[in-house]
């Protein structure tokens, strides 16, 4: 496999994890603004996009290995911002690695009537052992798992595409604050950056020019906005009150076909597995001074993964995401800044 495509399902791998997969972030992020949220997934995605790109013209230009680096690139004078961010970067990361943990319990117990606290143990110990693996194994293991979820999404995506009530989708638009969608997108495409870049930079070994940036920025954003208009148009087939659901796309798959119900669960799982390693090696990369440290710190940061799960899956999604959501603006509007490369 080409180190293009190698790079793009890390990408993929890291941002369908358990609040996309489920429809948590669908929801939250562009749904409820009914047929205005597909405008916010084209906004939200070209932005993600231009993240990408310019990340890796960045780390191309100056051989940045670090998030220190990168930083020092985009912060010119004063080490207390650059603390400051990186400590904020590294929170948000782990606490994105704490959701993923809580998120794989969530579907256990939604699904299978389990207690989450299981999912949680299965989840956080099989990544452990992937992350001893450092960035080799996350990336083969996103290799072998994001070409199977797409391809699931896909065929589920063109099986609900059968009398879709697209209409009734004007149903979901709120009356007042008609451009809160924008801020929405936007908000999505911020947050995401904080986890993205820092993964990016533990991929430049497999970057070779700004043709193959091109490329992997391209492909990347087509698959996120066809993914993405694949779980918003699931969730128009929600026939409860869809706040009350903690993976609302799991619920409408289980209610189409059975066989579809254990698809989509393997998509869910795998989704959140990937995103959950692809974290868990940024983070310990940023923090870690040495391989006994990187060890100490990864099995800390598994156990208390499993103790935060039990405040819940979409709990965490909605008071987290959208609080980081904010933060993750500064950096994009550092990189909008930053002397052409």
């Amino acid at each position: 496999m080409s180190n293009i495509f190698k790079v793009v399902f890390v990408i993929i791998g890291t941002m369908i994890g358990a609040g996309f997969a489920s429809g948590q972030e669908m929801y939250l992020f562009f749904f409820c603004y009914g047929i205005k949220g597909i405008w916010g997934i084209l906004i939200s995605s070209f932005i993600i996009g231009f993240v990408i790109y310019k990340t890796f013209q960045i780390v191309e230009k100056h051989g940045i290995t670090t998030y220190k680096e990168f930083l020092d690139i985009l912060i010119k004078k004063g080490q207390r911002p650059k603390k400051m961010i990186n400590m904020v970067i590294n929170i948000f990361i782990l606490i994105t690695f704490f959701i993923m943990i809580a998120g794989f319990g969530a579907y256990f117990e939604q699904e299978m009537g389990m207690n989450s606290l299981v999912g949680s143990i299965m989840l956080a110990v099989v990544a452990f052992f992937i992350l001893m693996t450092n960035v080799k194994g996350v990336v083969k293991a996103n290799e072998i798992l994001v070409p199977i979820l797409i391809g699931f999404l896909v065929v589920i995506g063109i099986i609900n595409l059968k009398d879709l009530p697209i209409l009734t989708l004007e149903n979901y638009m709120l009356e007042n604050n008609s451009y809160n969608f924008l801020l929405s997108a936007i908000l999505y495409s911020s947050y995401n950056s904080i986890l993205l870049i820092p993964v990016l930079l533990t991929l430049k070994s497999y970057i070779k020019d700004k043709k193959q940036i091109l490329k992997i920025g391209g492909i990347s954003v087509l698959i996120i906005i066809v993914l993405s208009i694949i779980v918003f148009l699931l969730l128009v087939k929600v026939d409860v009150d869809i706040t009350k659901l903690q993976m609302p796309a799991v619920y409408v798959v289980s209610n189409m076909y059975q066989i579809l119900r254990y698809i989509y669960g393997f998509i869910i799982l795998g989704s959140i597995f990937t995103t959950t390693i692809s974290l868990g090696a940024s983070f310990l990369q940023n923090v870690a001074k040495n391989k006994k440290s990187y060890t100490q710190i990864a099995v800390i940061m598994c156990i208390i993964s499993i103790l935060i799960s039990k405040i819940g899956f979409s709990n965490l999604v909605s008071l987290l995401y959208p609080v980081f959501g904010y933060l993750g603006l500064l950096q994009i509007l550092k990189l909008i800044r930053v002397t052409k490369c």
